[in-house]
């Protein structure tokens, strides 16, 4: 169990480390981030905040963005012998903590709230 515990947690800073580039990838995104259209989310991904509209390009660019997330996820799942989730959410524990100010967020009951 500690090895487990230890490998997620191993995983997950790699993962960090390694998704920086991507989700600074984009500057349309980052301006949705930063107007609170788009936010990071508790699974490990980018969402469209509730009621909020995205124009196509920018949907397109979080459908980028969060294909990336994932196969970088995989790659740490099958490297740490945990699954994507997982390393998706530990991941996402971090992004959600380095949220700026007036950006939204995805907690992981669902709500969208503003940091």
């Amino acid at each position: 169990m500690k090895k487990r515990i230890f490998s997620s947690a191993a995983a997950a800073m790699l993962l960090a480390a390694s998704l920086s580039p991507v989700s600074a990838a984009s500057a349309i995104v980052e301006r949705a981030k930063d107007d609170c259209i788009v936010g990071e989310q508790a699974d490990g991904y980018i969402g469209v905040v509730t009621g909020k509209n995205a124009s196509s390009e920018l949907r397109r660019e979080i459908a980028d963005i969060n294909q990336q997330r994932k196969a970088v996820y995989a790659d740490i799942a099958r490297r740490n012998g945990v699954t994507i989730d997982v390393a998706a959410a530990l991941t996402a524990e971090k992004l959600l903590n380095q949220a700026s100010r007036g950006q939204c967020i995805r907690d992981q009951s669902g709500n969208w709230r503003e940091v």
